[in-house]
């Protein structure tokens, strides 16, 4: 499998933190349904992810996608914001 036919994974979240230079934690929600009892429950992971210019602020919607590692916690890549957080 060469270079050009991988595909980077794709999520949408939620910015929680952007106080951080170039780099911004991403909450990602999923449902997941309970084995036993059949409930759907919500579960997140939290994820920093790589903000070249800086432009995300708390509260955003962005995607993300997988990329190499870039530090130490670091392995995700800005890829589009989806819609600005509400400032009032």
């Amino acid at each position: 499998m060469s270079a050009e036919t991988k595909k980077a994974k794709t999520v949408t979240g939620t910015v929680t933190s952007s106080k951080m230079d170039k780099t911004i934690s991403v909450c990602i929600e999923r449902t997941v349904k309970h084995p036993l009892y059949g409930k759907y429950i919500r579960r997140s992971t939290k994820v920093m992810a790589h903000d070249e210019v800086n432009e995300c602020n708390e509260g955003d919607v962005v995607i993300i996608e997988s990329s190499r590692p870039l530090s130490k916690n670091k392995s995700w890549r800005l890829q589009k914001i989806v819609s600005k957080a509400q400032t009032v």
